[in-house]
C-alpha cells in the first residue's frame, strides 16, 4: 500500500525540465497543500488546508443538502406571464399614486441590490471560504442573484419604465442610497484582492461582513419590499411582479438560511471570534440596518396604503430584527416585538402548498415543471 509520510531518503532526481501548460495550478490557486486523500475532518469552513477541489467526503452535508433544495426550486422571470401588469400600470385608474410609488421604489432598490450580493460572493465570500460543500451553494446563489437582477429587469421592461431612472435610483433616492452606503465597506473589505484571512481581526471582518450580507442585507434589508409587493398581489393587483416576487423570496429565505449556518458553523469551529465586543457591534449594525429600513418604508409609504403604514414596519422590522438575532446567537433587541403580517410567514415557507392568486403552486420546479393545481 502507498504511504505518503514515508520518510525514506530518496535518490536526487534529475533536474525537471521546465513546468508545461499542464502542470497543476498552484497551492494558492486550488487549496492543494498536500498529496494525502483528504477525511472529512480535515476540512474547515475558513482557514482549511483541505483540497477544496474535492466535494467528497462530505462534512456539511447540510451545505450539499442546501444546494440541492435549491437547484429543485429552479425558475425563470420569463415562465411568469406579465399581461395583466402591462394593462393595470397602463390603465390610469389602474393604481393608486401611493401604490405605483411602491412599484417604482421597490425597483429601484431591488434591480442593484442582488447585483451587489452576486458581487460580494462572487468577488469576495467565495475566496475564503474553504469547504467545497459551501463553495457549492455559493455557486448556485450567485446564478440565482442573476436570475432575481433578470426578473426586475424582465418587470422594467414589461411595464415600459425609465430603466435610467430606475437602475440610477440607487444613487438618486437617499433612502436607497442610505441602505447601499451601509453595505459597501463591508464588500469593499472581502473583495479587496490584498484582504486574506488567518488571523482573529480579518477572521472576524469576514464574519461581520457575512453577518451584514445574510442578516440583515438578505434578512432586513429586502423585508418591506417584500411585504408591500407581495401585499398588492394579495388584493389582485400586479399579479405577475408579485409572483417573481414570491419566488425570489423562497429563495432569499434559503440563502439566509445558508448563511445563519455558515455563521454558527464558523463561531463554532472558531469561538475565540466570538467575543463580547464583537457580539455589541453586531447587535449595533442591526439597529442601524433596521432604522435605515424604517426610513425606507416611511419613504416608500407616505401615507397608508393597502391596509398597511410605515408604523407597521416598524413593528415588524423590530420583530425580523429579534429573529435575525436569535439565530446567530444574540439577545432580542426588541423586547415584546411582533409580527403585523403573520401571511408572510406563509409566503416564505418553502415547503408548504401555497394559495396564491387564482392557482396554487406546490413547490416549483425547474423549468416547465412547475405544478399547477
Amino acid at each position: 500500500m502507498l504511504n505518503f509520510e514515508d520518510t525514506t531518503p530518496v535518490k536526487p532526481m534529475p533536474q525537471a525540465a521546465p513546468q508545461s501548460a499542464a502542470a497543476p495550478l498552484s497551492a494558492a490557486l486550488t487549496g492543494i497543500h498536500d498529496t494525502r486523500r483528504i477525511r472529512a475532518e480535515d476540512k474547515r469552513i475558513i482557514n482549511g488546508g483541505a483540497d477544496v477541489n474535492q466535494l467528497v467526503p462530505f462534512k456539511y452535508k447540510w451545505a450539499w443538502d442546501k444546494y440541492l433544495n435549491a437547484c429543485a426550486n429552479h425558475w425563470m422571470p420569463q415562465e411568469v406571464n406579465m399581461n395583466r401588469d402591462i394593462a393595470l400600470w397602463k390603465d390610469p385608474n389602474g393604481l393608486t399614486d401611493d401604490e405605483r410609488r411602491i412599484v417604482l421604489r421597490n425597483l429601484g432598490f431591488f434591480t442593484t441590490a442582488d447585483s451587489l450580493a452576486a458581487n460580494n460572493i462572487v468577488l469576495g465570500t467565495y475566496r475564503h471560504i474553504t469547504a467545497p460543500e459551501c463553495r457549492q451553494y455559493l455557486l448556485r446563489q450567485a446564478f440565482e442573484e442573476a436570475i432575481h437582477t433578470h426578473a426586475y429587469q424582465y418587470i422594467v421592461e414589461s411595464l415600459g419604465l425609465d430603466e435610467g431612472e430606475i437602475f440610477n435610483m440607487y444613487h438618486e433616492i437617499p433612502s436607497i442610497r442610505d441602505k447601499d452606503e451601509f453595505l459597501i465597506p463591508f464588500i469593499d473589505t472581502l473583495c479587496n484582492p490584498d484582504f486574506k484571512t488567518g488571523t482573529p481581526e480579518d477572521d472576524q471582518k469576514l464574519l461581520r461582513s457575512i453577518i451584514v450580507f445574510a442578516c440583515i442585507m438578505e434578512g432586513i434589508f429586502f423585508y418591506v419590499g417584500f411585504v408591500q409587493i407581495l401585499a398588492l398581489g394579495r388584493m389582485n393587483k400586479m399579479v405577475g411582479a408579485a409572483e417573481q416576487y414570491q419566488y425570489i423570496l423562497r429563495d432569499e429565505s434559503m440563502h439566509l438560511n445558508f448563511g445563519v449556518d455558515l455563521i454558527n458553523q464558523i463561531k463554532m469551529e472558531n469561538p475565540h471570534l466570538w467575543t463580547s465586543e464583537f457580539r455589541v457591534e453586531i447587535a449595533s449594525l442591526i439597529k442601524k440596518a433596521v432604522e435605515l429600513e424604517y426610513a425606507y418604508a416611511e419613504d416608500t409609504m407616505p401615507r397608508g396604503v393597502l391596509g398597511m403604514n410605515a408604523s407597521m414596519f416598524k413593528e415588524y422590522l423590530r420583530f425580523i430584527a429579534n429573529r435575525r438575532c436569535q439565530q446567530i446567537g444574540l439577545d432580542p433587541l426588541y423586547a415584546g416585538a411582533n409580527n403585523p403580517f403573520p401571511w408572510m410567514s406563509e409566503m416564505m415557507d418553502l415547503k408548504k402548498e401555497k394559495n396564491f392568486f387564482e392557482t396554487r403552486v406546490t413547490e416549483y420546479q425547474s423549468g416547465g415543471a412547475l405544478s399547477w393545481d
